[in-house]
């Protein structure tokens, strides 16, 4: 069995917390992360009575969408309705992790989640996330020594691109400097012009590593003084990653492609509501997971024919029908969310195949119970 800071470094791993928004509350809020991990249930919120679930079934890890304190709080009785929460996991010994917007952008998150569980096929990212912020780093070497730096750059972090490592680009050529009084030149005397012939080696390198990769050149560098210099890239954006998704469906049509939604998810009183033609063409759809109408004005302006989101307001939705833009599906929060649990859970199953047993809540925890 896996120790529990063992799953929430996976988890991190896979939605790592530095991706969340500035205003939420992510990661770990309950248990010993020295404690053995069993069983991991997985829910959209943490509710009382999905904690209950928790607790009946034995779990020792209950990893939730929602935070469970998202405002700062100066303690949780057990006679305030978060303060029962967290009392009945503590009592069980059942840990709690949170995976919030930080599961929402991500490869295998809730947006795509939703994408995949609505059929929707050669996804992208409707607004993409920032790409990996990278500098060109460019070194002039003797060639006698220029596979040994390119070995040293790359040992620190350098010259990595995608599913490849040890990139780097030579250009040779013929350096020129002369060695004043004082120096101590690896080439040459002080005073003498020299010519040497060299190498320009160009690399990538993580911005994050720039100081890393910076030390381990000097140190490996055979001059006294080498010429280099650090070129910051312009972020191209992430082609996987992102807030919400958009691809492809099969042809249809705005009434039946509803059909297939409301098949799709888990049932709620909220249900799926329409915005458009029931006959209008559907082939090309953006989704985003959980609340969505911030992203109205960015929907108008992309080539498809309907956004599926949740809690769409009345005149927010109403003056963007009034463009003739895509049409409309407002579906429940929580089943929009819910899609993502089946997809973080095998994950999990994947990962410790034979040592931790998984389950998915299923109590419906929208807040709306029926519709009159």
């Amino acid at each position: 069995m896996p120790l529990l800071r063992e799953v929430v470094s996976q988890v991190h791993a896979w939605y790592p917390p530095a991706t969340a928004d500035s205003w939420d509350a992510v990661g770990l809020v309950l248990g010993d992360p020295e404690s053995r991990v069993d069983k991991v249930l997985f829910a959209v919120d943490p509710t009382l009575q999905v904690a209950r679930e928790a607790a009946e079934w034995g779990a020792d890890l209950l990893v939730v969408h929602h935070p469970l304190f998202l405002k700062p709080v100066h303690g949780f009785p057990a006679t305030t309705a978060k303060g029962r929460t967290a009392h009945v996991l503590a009592t069980a010994g059942c840990a709690l992790l949170t995976a919030h917007t930080n599961a929402d952008q991500a490869v295998g998150g809730v947006s795509e989640s939703l994408a995949t569980a609505l059929g929707l096929h050669d996804l992208s990212p409707l607004v993409p996330g920032a790409g990996m912020q990278l500098d060109v780093l460019a070194v002039h070497v003797p060639t006698s020594a220029a596979e040994t730096v390119r070995e040293v750059l790359a040992a620190a972090g350098a010259g990595a691109l995608g599913d490849y490592d040890q990139c780097s680009f030579s250009v040779p050529g013929q350096g020129r400097f002369r060695p004043l009084e004082g120096a101590r030149p690896a080439v040459g005397s002080p005073g003498r012009l020299e010519e040497v012939v060299e190498e320009r080696i160009e690399v990538v390198v993580p911005r994050e590593r720039r100081a890393q990769v910076l030390r381990a050149l000097l140190a490996a560098h055979p001059y006294e003084e080498p010429s280099y210099h650090v070129t910051e890239m312009a972020d191209p954006g992430s082609r996987t990653t992102g807030t919400g998704r958009v691809g492809e469906v099969a042809p249809t049509t705005l009434g039946e492609f509803a059909k297939a939604v409301a098949d799709a998810l888990p049932a709620t009183a909220h249900g799926v509501r329409v915005a458009g033609d029931p006959r209008r063409p559907v082939r090309r759809v953006a989704v985003v997971g959980g609340a969505g109408d911030f992203l109205l004005d960015r929907v108008a302006g992309e080539e498809v024919d309907v956004y599926v989101t949740s809690d769409l307001r009345h005149h927010p939705a109403s003056e963007f029908i009034e463009k003739n833009g895509p049409a409309l599906l407002d579906i429940a929060h929580w089943a929009a969310e819910w899609t993502w649990l089946p997809v973080v859970e095998a994950m999990v199953a994947r990962q410790w195949s034979d040592t931790v047993e998984t389950r998915v809540s299923t109590i419906c925890t929208d807040p709306w119970t029926f519709r009159v």
